[in-house]
């Protein structure tokens, strides 16, 4: 508990809450419509008429050239965490200063940037959780909350971001956005991840690691020096924004380059009897040399075949993910997801060679992420199976700020290793892996979970979800996507004159699984890697949207060998070809299986039970995909991997247009034990 004396804190609380039932979670609050509402203003011109209290917040940006304070008086979304003349006076002194004359350009860049957001976020979008849209400054903010009580003796929940600043009023809308005012001046990362864990002391045996296997050298990466993107430029391939199907796309001006590393405190250590590096290198041999023992004599140990080496490298991600991102967000789990039966996933590349991680998102008593865990809820799973994984402390729970320039560490509560039970156990399943999870470039451009930007957003979720437009125009629709050109996606694999490749934002009435896809248009020429798994064979699978009169007529290859015929994706289930019929139209248990047989043998699968969009009609019912025949997944092939070959799959359009649209949705990679087994047949989920 914290308590709060301040007067002025006191008076904001009051200003800025209704009577609300007292709890310490972040996801209580009064709703939009009881927030205070600066009518006719706009973000600028709310600070200007409260100079009294904002007026050397207003001179930091009018000297910062990064941002134009006029640009705050334009129509958009914003979010502007606005700290009080108290708390610049405070920031100034820390730093020997008296007034924000001494500050340099630079300095008011980095502060004016740091405390605007590009996209509009209420408390209503808070929990304990990292913003999705990075500030201006190219960076994510943290929001983590607490109960606090008053000198009068009430209770309330407060929110402060990156852990120190505290909104003390919060939730003024303006016609352009929102403005929060705060207590301090909020920090700015300034370490690579590599030095911001080395001044950790709750994680030195890690790091020691870390730095002997040489490892942090592969973490120093930030800025794509050589690529460019110029705003200003119009010509074909640069940022220019443009309409694709009812898209409006702008290409990323920048490319950058992040890491993520899941961290296991030196206590979690202890608890394993490991207190030295010499521990450790014991412990990471009794794994590795028994999945790879034609390695087991490999001492040195910046060789990424050596045990302590691949211990080390397959707790990192090559992309940074924000604990929110990590799995599909609250929003999404409770609209969409029938977590009853499926715990909702995602898998991951790690930066050890030809390994991959399972994060997964139970709901009920044991709900939370979880790195390599397998159940639904705190029970088994279909199959009989219960791995309880490392669990990952939110921002909340880690006590102190881990986001550095170029990525962010979560500690976790177990040992992780992609050991004997990872590979044969835990990753034995069917891996359902969304299109936007298989490249680092759609999780570092903010591409992945990008939410509405300007106006129009869904009323029930502002900021984050926006209802489906079908207009291309942006006064209409002013949702802004995030394209790629050829050479800036990492895993992917195509030309700019054939191909157009953007990551839709996510809707919660759309059909794709997540609510997003990585849409593909053309004459399109795509390839992507497959994610690594481990030894064994597979049946690989693609979902897309059918039936839409602009989809393409694709080939598809694994390694250079085709898949079958090409395949006519503007036929829907509808097709006699494919046969679909729903599950009510079957009738019992016993048809449904039969048929689920039937269409699996022709070459296709249902869409799963376990997801499904939000209905249209606003009833916030959820229409599983399993029963659309929109939603189908194509059965493409089986191939065998030795898990330690890349594969790479191709899709061609065959269709003779320009206008050809290929929604890449997701892939399954599902091992013979699961497609091919009559004891526990593959679950609809």
């Amino acid at each position: 508990m914290k308590t709060i004396n301040h007067y002025q804190h006191i008076l904001a609380l009051i200003a800025s809450v209704l009577v609300m039932a007292i709890t310490s979670s972040c996801d209580d609050d009064p709703g939009v419509a009881n927030y205070y509402t600066a009518k006719g203003d706009m973000a600028n011109t709310y600070l200007s008429n409260r100079s009294d209290r904002f007026s050397e917040f207003i001179a930091i940006i009018q000297k910062s050239r990064m941002v134009n304070f006029d640009l705050l008086g334009t129509y958009g979304s914003y979010t502007v965490f606005a700290p009080t003349n108290t708390a610049i006076d405070q920031y100034l002194s820390g730093r020997g200063m008296t007034s924000v004359d001494e500050l340099t350009v630079e300095d008011c860049d980095t502060i004016a940037a740091t405390h605007i957001i590009e996209q509009s976020f209420f408390t209503t979008d808070f929990s304990d959780m990292t913003l999705p849209t990075q500030n201006m400054l190219d960076r994510y903010l943290t929001i983590t909350c607490d109960t606090i009580t008053g000198s009068d003796g009430n209770s309330d929940i407060a929110y402060y971001v990156n852990k120190k600043s505290m909104l003390i009023l919060r939730d003024d809308s303006v016609e352009n956005g929102v403005v929060h005012t705060i207590d301090r001046v909020i920090d700015a990362a300034n370490e690579m991840l590599p030095e911001l864990m080395r001044q950790d002391s709750t994680i030195t045996l890690f790091y020691a690691a870390l730095d002997a296997t040489h490892m942090k050298d592969s973490l120093q990466l930030y800025y794509d020096e050589n690529y460019h993107c110029s705003p200003d430029s119009f010509e074909k391939g640069t940022c220019y924004p443009t309409a694709v199907e009812y898209d409006n796309v702008m290409y990323m001006e920048k490319r950058y380059y992040a890491y993520t590393a899941f961290v296991e405190p030196d206590d979690v250590y202890a608890a394993h009897g490991i207190y030295t590096l010499d521990d450790l290198k014991a412990y990471a041999a009794s794994i590795y040399d028994d999945m790879y023992p034609e390695d087991a004599d490999i001492t040195d140990l910046t060789d990424r075949r050596n045990s302590l080496n691949r211990f080390v490298s397959y707790h990192f991600l090559p992309e940074r993910i924000i604990y929110n991102l990590l799995t599909p967000d609250n929003i999404m789990l409770t609209a969409n997801f029938d977590r009853r039966h499926w715990d909702a996933a995602d898998w991951y590349e790690t930066m050890m060679p030809h390994s991959l991680m399972k994060v997964s998102y139970p709901s009920g008593s044991e709900q939370g992420r979880y790195i390599n865990r397998r159940g639904v809820q705190n029970r088994k799973d279909s199959r009989g199976v219960k791995i309880p994984g490392a669990r990952i402390l939110s921002p909340n729970e880690a006590g102190s700020d881990l986001m550095a320039v170029n990525g962010i560490y979560h500690y976790i509560t177990d040992i992780i290793d992609y050991g004997r039970q990872t590979q044969e156990v835990v990753l034995n399943e069917r891996l359902r892996i969304d299109a936007t999870s298989l490249s680092p470039d759609f999780m570092n451009s903010g591409a992945r979970g990008h939410g509405v930007r300007g106006t129009g957003g869904c009323p029930q979720y502002p900021g984050q979800y926006g209802l489906k437009s079908t207009s291309s125009d942006p006064e209409v629709n002013p949702n802004t996507c995030i394209g790629f050109k050829a050479n800036s996606v990492r895993n992917f694999k195509y030309d700019d004159v054939h191909t157009h490749l953007h990551v839709r934002n996510r809707y919660l009435d759309f059909w794709s699984y997540y609510g997003d896809e990585v849409m593909i248009c053309g004459m399109y020429d795509v390839s992507f890697k497959l994610p690594p798994v481990p030894e064994g064979d597979y049946e690989f699978r693609i979902q897309v949207c059918l039936g839409f009169d602009n989809r393409g007529i694709i080939q598809v290859y694994l390694d250079g060998a085709p898949c079958g015929i090409p395949v006519d994706m503007r036929r829907d289930g509808n097709d006699p070809s494919i046969g679909w019929k729903s599950d009510t139209e079957l009738g019992d248990d016993e048809a449904i299986a039969a048929y689920d047989r039937a269409l699996h043998n022709r070459g296709w699968m249902k869409g799963p039970a376990g997801y499904g969009n939000t209905a249209a009609d606003g009833s916030g019912s959820r229409a599983p995909n399993r029963d659309t025949r929109q939603t189908l997944r194509r059965i493409y092939t089986t191939f065998h991997t030795d898990g330690k070959t890349d594969h790479w799959v191709r899709v061609q359009q065959k269709l003779e247009s320009d206008n050809g649209t290929f929604p890449f949705d997701y892939i399954e990679l599902c091992p013979r034990s699961v497609y091919n087994n009559e004891n526990y047949p593959e679950d609809k989920w």
